[in-house]
């Protein structure tokens, strides 16, 4: 566990670059106090940190803001989901209440006790969440400000097999998901990214993950505000669960420039 100073931070890109590349899930830390609140042991505790996290994808978001033509601006969550989830909306809006997953989750991915009933999210909700939100809203402002427009592209992986938490698990699991939202996510944008993670054995929509963060300031409101989710299955980079990285994680980084540099056009 840690103490952890900064819980997010935003990586500046290119002055003329409109692309966020938003890392919500890629890190395991916990903060001492928060970590008082979870129930199981540290053994446990690793092991559901193994499943529920996005590992390697801040890397992945990294190689691409490097090989990227303009770069992009990157905005990466420093603390672990367990702590609180950045893209769940914080109130009943939220389907994965139903799994205990709300903004502050309550149950593990396989649906055991992560925090004791009746758990009091709020403090960590006003002490966590709410900046993180305030900030990423800034970051978008910024880009709209400087650019006229934001591209947020969220970089995300997904296990091979469905884990009992997920609520649309029986779908299809191609090697690239795109998550849409009929709003903010145009025809353009879908194909860019076919076009870009082509070569990693197909793309899908929408399954098993659906959707796109948006800040709610822009949420449905904001046309030049455009978003995306990709989401890389974790067998074309990694050794499941929460192993290490190989070669594919290169590929994709590359593949994720490709997108960067098709979007800032």
């Amino acid at each position: 566990m840690t103490d952890t100073p900064a819980s997010f931070r935003l990586h500046p890109g290119s002055p003329d670059s409109p692309v966020i590349l938003h890392v919500p899930h890629s890190a395991r830390a916990i903060p001492t106090d928060v970590r008082a609140g979870i129930v199981p042991d540290d053994r446990a505790l690793a092991r559901e940190l193994d499943h529920i996290t996005d590992a390697h994808t801040a890397e992945i978001a990294a190689g691409a803001a490097a090989a990227a033509r303009l770069t992009p601006w990157r905005f990466v969550n420093r603390l672990s989901r367990l702590v609180v989830d950045p893209e769940r909306f914080p109130d009943e809006r939220e389907e994965m209440l139903a799994a205990g997953m709300g903004a502050v989750y309550t149950r593990t991915t396989h649906r055991e006790e992560l925090r004791p009933a009746g758990f009091d999210g709020r403090p960590l909700l006003d002490r966590y969440f709410h900046p993180y939100a305030a900030a990423v809203t800034a970051a978008v402002a910024q880009r709209i400000e400087a650019v006229g427009r934001a591209v947020i592209v969220d970089v995300h992986s997904y296990p091979t097999k469905a884990l009992p938490y997920e609520l649309h698990g029986d779908g299809p699991r191609p090697p690239i998901c795109l998550g849409t939202d009929p709003f903010h996510t145009p025809a353009a944008l879908v194909e860019a990214a076919q076009q870009a993670f082509g070569g990693f054995g197909g793309t899908g929509l929408d399954s098993p993950f659906a959707g796109t963060y948006v800040p709610l300031r822009y949420y449905g409101k904001a046309a030049n505000v455009s978003a995306l989710m990709v989401e890389i299955r974790r067998d074309l980079y990694m050794a499941e669960p929460g192993g290490p990285a190989g070669p594919g994680l290169g590929a994709l980084a590359d593949a994720l420039a490709d997108l960067v540099d098709r979007v800032s056009a």
